[in-house]
């Protein structure tokens, strides 16, 4: 294997050592600096890299000791609404989802802060395992804000909240780049001073 370096140097890496090659991977479109062959710099950019890695990880050491100490809400045992809303959900739960459901109950559950990840494909049924913390949360006189990284998601998980808090006394608002100043302005004003009525 033939790899290039700056000023078109090149270094013959032999089969039997192919495993000191890695794939070069960024965001597409970039491309790397090729530094020149038995420079320093190479090896500086490694050392940087890996102080910033460690400064990193002991950042995330004393925050994940700062959440260990900290205590955060409790919320109560399901309420009879909460059943009424799980058994208003039309499809069947897959075993993953439930143990989701479970698992992120118990934690709402927990004194400990949250620290949950949730991740699967598209259909998964993610979004119903957060409108169930949502509906549990607003069962304890919480409010709760959803975020999305795209409008037509936001509208979906928006159109998707309303029909199933709808047979509930609870409003269900978005906010988003077509809404005007004025509609934003009085969601905002309203979430201020609302408190569900559970």
């Amino acid at each position: 294997m033939v790899l290039e370096y700056a000023d078109a140097a090149r270094l013959y890496v032999p089969l039997t050592r192919l495993d000191l090659v890695q794939k070069y991977r960024s965001a597409e479109g970039a491309k790397p600096v090729l530094n020149h062959l038995g420079s320093q710099a190479w090896g500086k950019t490694k050392a940087r890299v890996r102080k910033a890695m460690k400064d990193m990880t002991d950042e995330l050491v004393k925050l994940y000791a700062q959440r260990q100490a900290a205590r955060g809400h409790v919320f109560p045992a399901d309420t009879e609404w909460m059943k009424e809303f799980e058994d208003s959900f039309e499809y069947n739960e897959t075993g993953d989802q439930a143990q989701a459901i479970a698992d992120v109950k118990r934690d709402m559950e927990s004194q400990l802060p949250m620290d949950r990840l949730l991740c699967g494909d598209v259909g998964y049924g993610k979004t119903e395992v957060a409108m169930r913390a949502a509906f549990k949360a607003l069962s304890d006189n919480k409010q709760v804000a959803v975020l999305a990284p795209t409008t037509v998601l936001a509208f979906q998980h928006y159109e998707t909240f309303k029909q199933r808090f709808a047979p509930f006394p609870l409003t269900v608002e978005m906010i988003s780049r077509f809404r005007t100043p004025k509609q934003v302005k009085e969601i905002l004003g309203r979430v201020a001073v609302v408190r569900s009525t559970f």
